[in-house]
């Protein structure tokens, strides 16, 4: 019965990705305000964490970006069919974007020394990794999703320009592509529980906070860089940039890594995933996210 429901579903949203995009955009809006006048429960938990991470700001502030977020997640359900289900040539046409920074990215892949490619959370990350794989040699790290089903679909998608795809806890296949001097894409901005994370603070909030990376990164002694995505004026502008955090501790390396996504999130806060439960772990999922 769920499979019939989610082939359903699918179809729909093929149909919806293939309508002009004029149409696509009030299709977005009316999407979000059905989910603004909806009980939807994404929606309480990015009221909770838009109110956590920013409570310097006022009521009226907070509420802007909550709003201003739905809308940006409602236009995601667009922006990722298109990821997933759009020709290459067809994002070309009709897709602006900008990617500052492919130069010197292109320059260091020549070097034949693995990348490790920090990226944060954003609502059109499945946008921003297609093209960026469209224009590279990119591979990536996935939580692989609860329905076999979807789980197809999604990596079929997400295949589509990407060169390989590792499930988050198949460590040694991208550890494999990164001493072989592949780029490879990591988001660690999610709470997966206490057992493989350390409590680091994130927007002053003590936060469960993954703590391989430093660990892949002397494993594979490989280079650091980050991905920071954003729309500007209807143009996808894509900066990539490399990085240097310590290597001292554990601690200190999450803790400048949070302080950066941290910062890359306050220029956009809208176009962030806030719907995760980022805090969970330490503030308690039935406390704060009921």
């Amino acid at each position: 019965m769920k499979n019939a429901l989610l082939t359903i579903l699918l179809f729909f949203w093929k149909m919806m990705i293939h309508l002009p995009m004029k149409m696509q955009n009030i299709l977005s809006i009316v999407i979000g305000y059905l989910m603004i006048i909806s009980s939807f429960k994404r929606n309480k938990i990015s009221k909770v964490n838009i109110e956590l991470c920013f409570p310097e700001l006022s009521e009226k502030n907070r509420n802007r970006i909550y709003k201003d977020n739905v809308f940006a997640s409602s236009k995601a359900i667009f922006h990722t069919g298109i990821a997933w289900f759009w020709s290459n040539k067809k994002i070309q046409k009709s897709i602006p974007y900008k990617i500052n920074g492919l130069d010197n990215l292109l320059k260091n892949q020549d070097s034949k020394k693995g990348i490790l490619l920090f990226f944060k959370h954003s609502l059109h990350l499945e946008l921003d990794s297609r093209i960026l794989a469209m224009n590279a040699e990119i591979y990536g790290v996935e939580r692989e999703h609860n329905s076999e089903k979807f789980e197809l679909t999604q990596s079929k998608g997400r295949l589509k320009s990407l060169k390989g795809l590792a499930g988050r806890k198949n460590t040694i296949t991208f550890m494999r592509w990164l001493k072989n001097g592949k780029t490879v894409l990591y988001a660690p901005d999610q709470d997966y529980g206490m057992k493989n994370s350390i409590v680091v603070n994130f927007f002053g909030i003590p936060t469960a906070t993954v703590s391989a990376p430093l660990k892949i990164i002397k494993s594979a002694n490989c280079m650091t860089f980050f991905l920071n995505s954003y729309f500007d004026k209807g143009k996808l502008i894509i900066d990539i940039e490399e990085i240097k955090l310590s290597d001292q501790s554990v601690e200190e390396f999450s803790n400048e890594l949070n302080m950066l996504i941290e910062t890359k999130i306050k220029l956009h806060p809208s176009e962030y995933l806030w719907q995760h439960r980022r805090f969970k772990s330490t503030l308690g999922k039935e406390s704060i996210y009921k």
